[in-house]
């Protein structure tokens, strides 16, 4: 009987993942909390027992060889196999969980999370809820750190590996102004040059994870508000104009408080912006999460039928301010 030959370790591919995300040897050593030399030793034996070499050291900074790439895949498949097998043997190991943290993004009608909470609360009167509520970034960062073990959360130019996402709703989003500003005199698409004379309201990112992303800010004058309470008020006081969730200044687009814009530059409007449950990857969510989230689905899902009712009423409006 031949000697067999050395088993490759789940660790030893974590270890390739890492270099491979991360782009070298070092960076990778700190995202796993390891030495430079522990890396490079388990990327070693790797090498040696798959027999082949799975990034080119000749340059500066490593990168996958041909192997290393067609094998990237695959490990993808397995880590993540192996992530969902321990949550899934974590989950059944737990009960109910006594105490619940949930992030949830500024832009969720709050008719759809009051109404989840409400039936939340009747199912589970043990369970005790924090709610944090977070914009952009803030979400995926409290979810990933562990302060919250679900969340919801908007689109984000890269979701951080390590999450797992499912499409929960879609939010319509409008340009809006105070209704004495210069711009709400304005019928159609108004140029980006007219734009950029004016002060946009932006809602800023309190998070790393999005740090100096901007999305839909234009060159010009901001201000930058880390509420968006703060923001709709400022709106309506004619402070400057931006960009808003449809269901939050519907009423005020009815009354006259505000106006509803077209910037060029951002195209059709209303603008759909995406909503997804997260949860860590590695962390499956308990019973009493699974049943939060499946019914902020359910009560999204209603909200859509007056979302449907709003959007109808704004497209009618734009097509009212675009006619000379």
């Amino acid at each position: 009987m031949g000697i067999l030959p050395d088993a490759v370790t789940l660790d030893q591919l974590r270890v390739f993942l890492a270099v491979a995300e991360q782009g070298s040897f070092s960076a990778a050593a700190r995202s796993i909390h390891r030495a430079q030399s522990a890396v490079s030793y388990a990327i070693g034996n790797l090498e040696r027992i798959l027999g082949v070499l799975l990034f080119d050291r000749e340059q500066r900074t490593p990168s996958l060889t041909e192997a290393g790439r067609a094998l990237l895949t695959e490990t993808r498949a397995i880590h993540g196999q192996v992530e969902q097998l321990t949550a899934r043997a974590r989950s059944m190991a737990q009960g109910v969980e006594p105490r619940l943290a949930l992030a949830v993004d500024v832009m969720f009608p709050m008719s759809a999370l009051v109404e989840a909470v409400g039936a939340f609360r009747d199912a589970f009167p043990a369970v005790s809820l924090v709610l944090h509520a977070e914009a952009l970034g803030g979400i995926a960062q409290l979810v990933l750190d562990g302060t919250c073990r679900i969340g919801v959360s908007s689109d984000l130019p890269k979701f951080p590996a390590g999450l797992t996402r499912r499409h929960l709703t879609s939010v319509a989003m409008v340009g809006v102004t105070g209704a004495t500003h210069p711009l709400a005199q304005h019928k159609g698409p108004i140029a980006i040059k007219t734009m950029q004379r004016h002060v946009q309201l932006v809602l800023t990112d309190r998070s790393r994870l999005t740090e100096g992303v901007d999305l839909g800010v234009l060159e010009g004058p901001t201000w930058r508000l880390a509420d968006l309470g703060a923001k709709h008020e400022f709106l309506r006081a004619g402070f400057g104009w931006g960009g808003m969730p449809l269901h939050l200044v519907a009423e005020d687009l009815e009354a006259g408080r505000l106006a509803m814009i077209m910037p060029a530059e951002w195209g059709p409007t209303p603008r759909e912006l995406s909503l997804f449950s997260i949860h860590r990857a590695d962390e499956l969510p308990g019973p009493a999460a699974r049943w939060l989230l499946d019914r902020l689905e359910h009560a999204a899902v209603r909200a859509d039928s007056e979302l449907s009712r709003l959007k109808t009423k704004c497209s009618a409006k734009k097509a009212s301010r675009g006619k000379p």
